[in-house]
């Protein structure tokens, strides 16, 4: 690891200016910790961030929560007006990682997140989203790798919340040249599903302040498949948000994460749920719009079957039925 200064703000412009072209923001660190280790990234300064007034809070509202950056994930995992009111991201925030890690991730954290691909992760390889010349994984070992991509980076965001923020139509509050603004889950990633070197629209100096979600939707759930039963990345997740009226759906939102460099969504798929009665075969026609256009590689074709299943499932848990 290189030397660098540090320094602990309580404001977020101090945090702007300290941080500038090349400084990074430090809150949990997990992840920032192990690219600084591995020489992945360089930091002329950490910026401590542990301490601006008021990102730490869990806010409940009428027909708004709001989510403030640095809440831990076991905050979210461990409250229960969450659990009651957004079920979906209790799930999604108790599988991320193990229970130490939960105890100092921030949200932030984990929608800022940089790839976990073998190849980006190897500080020896020189792969397109180090400014190389080649995604290392379409030939070669892509077992963890997109079912979707806009460019030619196979490398999928791995965020948890990012999927279950998706289905309840959260919006992230972002710093950006000194000014608050909003941006949609899909507005968060878009870069990285355009350009190969970008893990999410995030410029250096940008800032995710919050995340506010509309009680809009009242029911939602989270599943993903792991290689292991605990502390590991999923190897496709799935969460689902909607309410139930009259025994059909309305405004439902379906997400797929760890296939694509964006969380996933299908608006085919989500227009053709909406004012659906939910049973089996509703969820299974769900699951073939999802996955219709995906195109798996050598290793990850795994992912197709095991997508479509946690699609059904996901959905169906909406009614209590899995």
């Amino acid at each position: 690891m290189k030397s660098f200064q540090y320094a602990t703000v309580h404001s977020t412009a101090s945090a702007r200016e300290l941080v500038a072209d090349k400084g990074a923001y430090l809150a949990g660190g997990n992840d920032l910790l192990g690219l600084l280790k591995e020489y992945l990234i360089s930091a002329d300064t950490l910026v401590n961030i542990k301490s601006l007034p008021g990102l730490n809070k869990i806010e409940h509202g009428r027909n708004v929560w709001t989510i403030g950056s640095l809440v831990t994930v076991a905050q979210i995992e461990n409250d229960a007006d969450i659990k009651k009111t957004f079920p979906g991201l209790h799930e999604a925030a108790a599988d991320v990682a193990s229970q130490q890690i939960r105890n100092v991730a921030t949200v932030g954290g984990n929608l800022a997140q940089h790839s976990r691909c073998w190849y980006f992760r190897h500080r020896d390889t020189q792969c397109l989203k180090k400014n190389g010349d080649l995604c290392y994984a379409r030939n070669g070992e892509n077992r963890y790798h997109s079912l979707f991509t806009g460019n030619s980076c196979i490398s999928p965001v791995v965020s948890s919340l990012a999927t279950i923020f998706t289905s309840l139509d959260a919006t992230a509050i972002v710093l950006r040249d000194g000014k608050e603004t909003r941006m949609s889950m899909a507005e968060l990633y878009q870069r990285a599903w355009e350009n190969p070197l970008a893990h999410n629209s995030l410029s250096n100096t940008d800032l995710i302040l919050r995340v506010e979600i509309p009680t809009t939707r009242s029911r939602s759930a989270y599943l993903q498949a792991s290689d292991k039963h605990a502390f590991d990345w999923a190897l496709v997740s799935c969460a689902a948000a909607t309410t139930i009226e009259g025994g059909k759906l309305k405004s439902p939102r379906v997400t797929l994460g760890s296939i694509s460099p964006v969380p996933h969504q299908v608006e085919a798929a989500n227009s053709f749920l909406d004012g659906k009665v939910l049973d089996d075969a509703t969820a299974t026609h769900a699951a073939d719009l999802i996955l219709k256009d995906a195109k798996p590689l050598e290793h990850n074709a795994y992912k197709v079957p095991l997508a479509h299943a946690l699609i059904r499932r996901t959905l169906l848990k909406l009614k209590g039925e899995v």
